[in-house]
């Protein structure tokens, strides 16, 4: 390895699906003594606050193909090849032990550098179905870590199943007692992700409302709304005489998660993890919008086991929901045995497996 500390370069896009298991392989690296490089964009940017203060942050210009004006698209590989460039120049310096990326079209420069100087390299999808950009990736790194098993990687790919990373936050309520609901205040937790967040925005509140009175008076909701949408979502549950604390992020997901009876989300890969870690019974409304529908094959192994309920986008309205919402809040034992096994799911040591992975990579690069 290069002298002094060994150095990681990790390469994640503007998500949290993206950011949040990178941000797991940074804090286990760090407790293991490497030094760790986070090469991302200005959306990625908004999630470093979470990260270790001694994590090296990099700001790399971001260039998709899917987004923006026409004009943007068409400069896209422009900024793209300036971004990989660059990065094979910092990386002839610097001399990475190993390059990790996490997806996203902010990884391509690392990663592209990495294989053009033939640093030892490789991917963790998260999904079920990758993205674009490690399905690109996918037969030019050493390895892919795949956080849902089985994942549909391209023929030749080498994979292992190591699960996806949750942060240290999480782990530290890893198989958090369950508080079966009954005739006592009861949290439910509403999750969307950026980018559909806006269905359950619509929906949910109206299907609480619409819950037993009995039901209704011990409920008390969390619900992560996009910015425009909170004060509308704020009023509809207020209208309903609903307890409900509406915010555009929160901070401290897995408190709350902990804290929850039901928790009512989308299906993204770092929530199913989140999930299914501290062991939680949920309501799964796949993002109909997401690639090569990956939402609904993040969905399926927390479904089969009977630790979540899935309902199809196009199947979900109040009426639907809140037949859900009230068959588990209804039903302790049920709760109960959905807790259990959304925990059976959990791959609580994944951080550790994928730094393992890490760490031999590197040793075999000292080999190269």
């Amino acid at each position: 390895m290069s002298g002094g500390k060994p150095l990681l370069v990790i390469a994640a896009g503007g998500t949290g699906g993206h950011m949040f298991p990178a941000q797991a392989l940074a804090e286990v690296m760090l407790r293991r003594g490497w030094r760790v490089r986070l090469s991302t964009d200005a959306r990625g940017a908004r999630y470093v606050g979470g990260f270790p203060h001694s994590v090296e942050i990099e700001q790399v210009a971001s260039a998709t193909f899917a987004r923006g004006t026409l004009f943007n698209r068409l400069l896209a590989p422009l900024h793209i090849a300036g971004g990989v460039l660059g990065a094979t120049l910092r990386m002839m310096r610097d001399k990475p032990d190993a390059v990790a990326g996490f997806g996203g079209y902010p990884t391509i420069p690392a990663l592209a550098a990495a294989w053009i100087l033939r640093r030892p390299r490789m991917v963790h999808e998260q999904n079920g179905v990758p993205g674009r950009v490690n399905r690109l990736f996918a037969r030019r790194v050493d390895v892919v870590a795949c956080g849902i098993w089985p994942a549909e990687l391209p023929a030749g790919t080498r994979a292992e199943h190591v699960g996806n990373p949750v942060r240290t936050a999480v782990m530290e309520r890893a198989g958090a007692p369950y508080i079966p609901p009954g005739d006592y205040p009861m949290s439910v937790l509403v999750i969307g992700g950026s980018q559909g967040a806006r269905i359950l925005s619509d929906v949910v509140p109206g299907a609480i409302a619409a819950l037993p009175d009995e039901m209704l008076r011990n409920i008390r909701v969390g619900h992560q709304a996009r910015e425009e949408d909170v004060e509308r979502v704020a009023r509809a549950y207020a209208g309903a005489g609903v307890d409900a604390d509406v915010q555009p992020f929160f901070r401290d997901v897995p408190a709350r998660m902990s804290e929850a009876q039901l928790v009512i989300s989308r299906a993204g890969a770092s929530s199913i993890a989140d999930i299914s870690v501290i062991g939680r019974p949920a309501i799964l409304i796949p993002y109909a919008a997401a690639a090569a529908d990956h939402q609904t094959a993040n969905a399926r192994g927390l479904v089969e086991a009977g630790g979540a309920i899935r309902i199809p986008e196009k199947w979900l309205d109040e009426a639907s929901l809140g037949a859900q919402i009230a068959a588990v809040l209804g039903d302790p034992r049920g709760a109960q045995l959905m807790a259990q096994a959304a925990l059976s799911q959990g791959v609580p040591d994944a951080a550790q497996r994928l730094a393992d992975m890490v760490e031999a990579l590197a040793g075999k690069g000292q080999d190269r």
